[in-house]
Formats: structure tokens, sequence, C-alpha cells
């Protein structure tokens, strides 16, 4: 694989790419990177260390390309965490934006506006579901299910105030605010942050009896990603899933299903339940849904659950703005039609036939479904980050995870012809690691 053409025109070599407009790739550029260190030394003094980003500086972007400061162009296979499952700059999602910039972007909850309506509607019913409760960022809509569940559990099933008890599993990644780092098991994201929420009780993914065992009287809710996405991608037994709705049905509790990452097309399905045939009570949506342009999140269920809430007890100054509303309103009608869906299982197999065939070549393990791949890299080549550079130079951007797991999760507009490239830079990446 490792010479395939580019897919946007010109050779590929170790050195580097040729874009459509005859720019050398990452690797393969000679020239000055002042701009890029610049723009770097300038958030580097100014920001926060929270991150440590790949050196690459973005300047534009269109569908599942990026261009940095210098003028080198990248195959995106990150989607800003399938924020960008439709693209950079999708015609549609950019058009809807536009037009509501020139009506009104913001009223806050105090007053109604006229495109939260028609959007709440669409997305329960694109779900099968009957109420939607907008949020901005996928933590927040964690954090409302929570409260949700919580709710739910005094008002409904009769939980004693002060007991309710959320299961979760190891390795989750629901976000980062001091709840819910509170039941993570990622010393990266807890420590040093407590004192840390009780309430939760942490199971090991994907072992049905230990979650079984785990629930009691005062169990309100299982909180579950139908893929561990930070973890690195990975997929349960097909029989978890069943097991977790049969069983918290059976217990009178909730059955939360996080698909912030996982869901509105990216496994080649419209969420990830889809794929066993599951239905939630509730579903949480973020990423994706503002459509890489706006952040918009959502507690999707019906009426017996999310109708626990009364006016004043949640809230959110931007939650349900019409500009975001507007955007998720037409990312619903994109993922409508069964197009994207669709593609990402298609083209979703295709990704890990290729990748598959690297196992045993400095790859030891591939998961995933649709287009969202976790590559396990033999440690004795190197980490994730080191893989991750190579590609970068390479000009792929990808992102490692928990030492030498990568991660690829394109945009949905990917072509076949860009994906075998990706996967032939990677084997040549692994190829030049192993000397």
């Amino acid at each position: 694989m490792s010479s395939a053409t580019h897919p946007t025109g010109g050779a590929t070599g170790a050195s580097g790419a040729t874009g459509a407009s005859g720019a050398t790739g990452a690797s393969g550029a000679t020239g000055a990177t002042d701009a890029t260190d610049a723009a770097i030394a300038v958030e580097d003094a100014s920001l926060a260390h929270n991150y440590h980003p790949l050196p690459v500086v973005v300047a534009t972007a269109s569908g599942a390309w990026v261009t940095d400061v210098e003028g080198r162009r990248y195959l995106d296979c990150l989607a800003a965490y399938s924020a960008v499952n439709f693209g950079h700059g999708n015609e549609r999602l950019v058009k809807a934006a536009r037009d509501q910039l020139d009506r009104v972007t913001l009223t806050s909850r105090a007053f109604h506006n006229d495109q939260l309506g028609p959007f709440a509607a669409a997305l329960a019913n694109l779900l099968g579901k009957e109420m939607v409760l907008p949020m901005n960022t996928g933590a927040e809509a964690v954090e409302s299910a929570i409260k949700v569940a919580r709710a739910w559990g005094y008002r409904v099933k009769g939980v004693p105030e002060g007991r309710a008890k959320i299961i979760v599993a190891d390795g989750n990644f629901h976000g980062r605010t001091t709840t819910i780092i509170s039941f993570s098991s990622d010393p990266e994201a807890r420590s040093d942050f407590g004192p840390y929420t009780p309430g939760f009780v942490s199971v090991p993914y994907g072992d049905e009896a230990v979650l079984e065992a785990a629930i009691d009287d005062d169990t309100v809710a299982v909180l579950i990603e139908p893929i561990q996405g930070e973890a690195g991608v990975v997929v349960p037994p097909t029989t978890y899933l069943p097991f977790i709705r049969r069983v918290t049905t059976e217990r009178n509790v909730l059955f939360i299903a996080d698909e912030i990452q996982s869901g509105l097309g990216r496994t080649g399905s419209t969420v990830a339940c889809d794929l066993v045939g599951v239905v939630p009570d509730l579903y949480l949506l973020g990423k994706a849904l503002g459509g890489g342009i706006v952040p918009v999140s959502a507690v999707v269920g019906d009426r017996a659950v999310l109708g626990v809430l009364r006016p004043g007890e949640h809230g959110s100054t931007f939650g349900g703005n019409p500009l975001a509303a507007a955007v998720g309103l037409e990312v619903v009608r994109m993922l409508s039609s069964g197009e994207f869906q669709q593609r990402a299982s298609e083209l979703g197999e295709r990704l890990r036939t290729s990748l598959d065939s690297l196992i045993g070549h400095g790859v030891v393990a591939v998961r995933g479904a649709g287009l969202w791949a976790g590559v396990d890299i033999d440690p004795a080549l190197g980490t994730g980050r080191e893989v991750s550079e190579g590609l970068m130079r390479r000009g792929v951007l990808a992102k490692d995870t928990h030492g030498s797991t990568i991660r690829l999760a394109p945009p949905l507009v990917v072509t076949a012809d860009e994906l075998d490239w990706a996967v032939a830079q990677l084997e040549a990446v692994l190829a030049d690691l192993r000397g």
C-alpha cells in the first residue's frame, strides 16, 4: 500500500503527499515553518496547557481535508472526535447557520424561538422518542441525564432521598466536569481533582454478571457508552447492550446510552444502539449534532422520564438557542435520508479490511464499527503519539489514546481512495518504525 497514489492527485512517496494544488505534503515541506512556530508560541504563552496537540496549525478546511498556515494539506482522520461527521464546511449546514445568523441567534429560554420546536420534534422523531432536553456540550448532556435519573429515582421509583446510585463502566469517558471525573478510572482525568461526587458504582465494561450483581434497590440508572471511544474504540460483546436493556427493564432501572461520539451516523447506523436492536430510556447526543459549526447537545427520551423536570430545576442560557437549533435541525434532516449511515457502513468495511491487513506488521489489534477504528500499535515500535506524529508528517491527522493506540474517525464524506491512501500512510509509518 505504501506506493498508493494520493487521492487528490500526484504520487505519494516516503517523504510526503502532494495535494491537488501541487503543494508538498507535511513531511515533504522544505520551507520555513515560521508561521506555525509563531502561532504555537502565541497559544503556549496565553492558553492553559490542558491539551498537548500535534504541532499543526489549521487555517482552512473543506470536506475531509484541512490546510495549515504553511499551505500544507492533511486528510482529517479525527473529525474533531466525530463532531465533524458531515465534513468541514458542509454546504447545507453552513447555509442553515448563515440564514439563521441574519435572523436571530440567541433569545435564552426565557422566551420561545421559532427554531427550537421544529428541531426538538425532528430529533425526537428520528430516535423514536417523545421529548428533548437541549444543552450545549456533551458533558452538559451527561450532567443533565444524571440529574434526570436521580429525580426520576426519587419521584417515580421511590428511592429514599440521597441514596440514588448510577452504575457506570470502567474505562468510561463521559466528559471532564467534577461530577463526571468522580466516576472515571483514568488517573489523568481524575487525580488531584477531588473530593469526588458520590453515588456511582463502576463495573468492568462488557461483564454482564458483575453489572447485574451491582444493581440494588437504590440503583436508578446504568450509564454506558455503546462503544467506548476514548478507551480506544472498544466494542462490547453483541449480547451486552441487549442484556443491559433486559435487566434494567426487569429491575426498574433506567438505561442511559452515551452516544455523544458513537451517534449520528458514525458507526454505520443512526446510533450505535441500532446495531444490536436496542432502545435505551435516554440517548445522550452531542458533537455531530452541531454539524461542526456550533456546540449542540441533547438528552432524548420519553415523557415518563424527561417529564420529571419542573420549571427552574435545570437550564442553560445558550441551550436550545435558535442558531444551534437551526443547524441541529438540518443535521437531523440529513440523517433522515440514511445516506450518511449507509456511507459509513460501506466505507467502514473497506477501512476495517485494510487495517486488518496490517495486523502482524506493526499492528496487534483493530476494533471498531462503521468509520470508527481503534488501532493498537505494537508497543515495541512506538507510542500512539509517535505514530500520530509520523502520520502528520505524511499528511494524515489522527489522534493517539492510552499508550500505543490510535483512533481513526474521518468525516463521513471521505472517499474510498482517500481511506486507502490514509491506510497506506499508516503502513509506511510502521515500516519506518520497524527500520
